[in-house]
């Protein structure tokens, strides 16, 4: 029987593995469909980005009250899933508990500091389920917060809530059974569980084996179906790719504009300027973007990771006064078409054209020109996301490729072009206003 039952164990973690494999590859090849862009060097200052971000929720405590909960949300998923690797071990070779004779009377510390953060998941997850769905914090709503978005959160707390419960049922029924069955190793008392533990002393010990048996098998295939879920589609996908985003984040100051080389050499050769080797041999290409193949891979990479948290959504003065722009909205509009361009890829080849685009199609001429790029969005992105980046090169298309801006624009640009100020004045009347200052 405990054969099968390793056999059966070793077939569910390749498979699980293969469908994570699938999943990443789908994801690579997704954000390898954006342009190149250099984001090498510096290794040491990323490095410290990524520590202070990622790993040290950095910004997440500009709200002291969600970050206090996500930190144990975020602490747990990454110090109960260490067990993970006890549970492998013992599911592959056969053994129950195996760490218990290594580690000593150390393991009962341990492993009561993995149910203290299981039982710390549980009630902040309870506590996130109370705030979208019964207190409804205004951050988590919106038009693009919706049937999925609004389901795939309330998804992974459920589960979450479902594992550590799991968990500590598992715990419990085990305490029970280590003075019944030589096979249950005593462990010393796991003081979390034992209110769980009082609740199952009244059934047999062939009971207590089926509690014990499905507990252990439901946590660790809802942790493969966890991890497969998340990979596969969910916004969840952030604990992973925080980590990577944080790390080839933008170092240069929020406000500066990255200037397109097309446009930098017309105008270097127009004023007889040197162009470099390099600058010369670009070729002409689409000015801005229209289409995810027109973004950068980071852009990409952006659209991955976005948690859905609205922190950026919140802090756009446009959307504060009733404007249809969205930050979020963007990230998940640019993911959602990145998802439905790569699986046309897939099925009908790189050079299919299925007639869509995601200005026009997803992201609208109103949403990118209500941006006033102030960057309070980026500023508010605990994982370094960029949604200005990406409206800036929708704009850039509309304006170079389509020759449509609202006429206010093209009355400002043509002021800048004349008179060198976004003022229709001559540049010699500029200080005109001053000589009413001698009287």
């Amino acid at each position: 029987m405990h054969v099968i039952a390793q056999i059966i164990f070793f077939i569910l973690l390749a498979l699980s593995g293969y469908g994570i494999y699938l999943s990443i590859s789908r994801i690579r090849g997704n954000i390898l469909l954006g342009r190149d862009e250099d984001r090498s060097g510096h290794v040491l200052t990323r490095l410290k980005n990524m520590t202070l971000m990622a790993l040290g929720q950095k910004k997440m405590f500009k709200k002291p009250v969600p970050a206090l909960l996500h930190f144990f949300i975020y602490s747990g998923f990454l110090i109960v899933n260490i067990e993970m690797l006890e549970i492998v071990i013992d599911g592959l070779a056969g053994t129950h508990r195996i760490f218990a004779g290594v580690l000593g009377g150390a393991y009962s510390f341990i492993v009561n500091v993995f149910e203290f953060f299981a039982l710390a998941v549980i009630i902040t997850c309870s506590i996130f389920l109370v705030r979208r769905n019964i207190l409804h914090v205004k951050r988590f709503t919106g038009v693009e917060m919706k049937k999925w978005p609004l389901l795939d959160a309330n998804l992974i707390l459920t589960i979450e809530i479902l594992l550590m419960l799991a968990f500590l049922t598992m715990n419990a029924a085990d305490q029970l059974l280590q003075p019944l069955n030589a096979h249950y190793i005593s462990t010393g008392e796991f003081v979390f569980s034992s209110k769980i533990k009082e609740l199952l002393s009244g059934i047999s010990p062939q009971g207590l084996e089926i509690v014990e048996r499905f507990c252990w098998w439901f946590h660790i295939i809802g942790v493969m179906f966890f991890a497969n879920y998340v990979f596969y589609n969910s916004k969840h996908l952030h604990i992973f790719m925080a980590f990577i985003n944080t790390y080839f984040a933008k170092l240069t100051p929020a406000g500066k504009f990255t200037n397109m080389p097309e446009v930098t050499k017309e105008v270097k050769l127009m004023l007889n300027l040197p162009v470099e080797e390099s600058a010369s041999d670009v070729p002409p290409g689409r000015f801005g973007a229209k289409d995810v193949r027109d973004l950068t891979w980071k852009n990409l990479l952006d659209a991955y990771s976005c948690t859905e948290c609205g922190r950026c959504t919140q802090q756009c003065p446009a959307n504060i006064t009733g404007k249809l722009l969205s930050p979020r909205k963007i990230m998940m509009d640019t993911r959602d078409r990145l998802e439905e361009v790569g699986k046309n890829i897939s099925i009908h080849g790189k050079d299919f054209d299925d007639g869509k685009s995601l200005l026009g199609d997803y992201i609208s001429e109103t949403e990118i020109l209500a941006c006033t790029t102030c960057n309070a969005c980026v500023e508010a992105c605990p994982v370094a996301i960029d949604p200005v980046n990406i409206i800036i090169q929708l704009r850039r298309y509309k304006l170079m490729e389509e020759s449509q801006a609202p006429a206010s624009w093209n009355s400002m640009l043509s002021n800048i072009e004349n008179n060198m100020a976004p003022w229709k004045f001559s540049p010699a009347d500029r200080f005109n206003w001053a000589e009413k200052l001698k009287s």
